[in-house]
C-alpha cells in the first residue's frame, strides 16, 4: 500500500512527464516519416511538424518549471507502440503506392493521442490553478489540432492515389 495517498497534481506531473516523453520519442520519428516519403507536401508538413514539435517540448519544460518540478519523461508505452505500429507500416508498405497513406494514417495516430492527453493536461492544470501552464498546453493543443487537420485534407491526395 502506497504510503502516500496520489492526488490531481500527483497524476498531472505523471502524465506531464509521459507528454515529455512522447514529445522526445515523436521528435526521432518524424525524419524517419519526412525521409520516406516521396510527396513534397508531405515532406514539409512532417518537417514543419518537427519544428512545431521542438517547440512543444520547450512548451513542456515550461510547463515544468511553472509546477515547480523537474523536466523529465517517463516511458510512455502508448506512443512506443503507436511509433512502432507507424514503423511497421512504413517498412511494409515502402515502395508501394499507398506509402504516404500509411505514414499520414500512421502521423494520425500520434496526433490523436496527443490531442487527448493534451486537453486532458490543459484541464488539469486549470484545476489546479497552473493558469499560466493552462495557456501553454493549450497552445499546443491548438496546434495539434490544426496538424491534425492538415493531415486530413492531405489524407483524401494520398488516398486517392493509393487507391488509383
Amino acid at each position: 500500500m502506497p504510503s502516500k495517498e496520489k492526488n490531481l497534481n500527483d497524476l498531472f506531473l505523471h502524465t506531464l512527464k509521459d507528454m515529455y516523453f512522447a514529445e522526445k520519442q515523436i521528435l526521432k520519428a518524424l525524419p524517419k516519416m519526412e525521409k520516406a516519403t516521396e510527396t513534397d507536401e508531405l515532406k514539409k508538413a512532417f518537417a514543419h511538424h518537427r519544428k512545431q514539435t521542438e517547440i512543444h517540448v520547450d512548451r513542456l519544460e515550461k510547463v515544468f518549471e511553472i509546477a515547480g518540478a523537474r523536466a523529465q519523461g517517463v516511458t510512455c508505452e502508448a506512443i512506443k507502440g503507436i511509433l512502432e505500429e507507424g514503423e511497421e507500416v512504413m517498412g511494409d508498405f515502402a515502395d508501394s503506392a499507398a506509402l504516404d497513406a500509411a505514414l499520414v494514417a500512421a502521423a494520425q495516430a500520434v496526433e490523436h493521442y496527443e490531442i487527448t492527453r493534451y486537453g486532458t493536461l490543459r484541464t488539469w492544470a486549470e484545476q489546479l490553478g497552473l493558469k499560466d501552464a493552462a495557456k501553454l498546453l493549450d497552445q499546443t493543443l491548438a496546434e495539434e489540432k490544426q496538424t491534425d487537420e492538415l493531415l486530413s485534407k492531405m489524407a483524401k491526395a494520398v488516398n486517392q492515389r493509393a487507391a488509383a
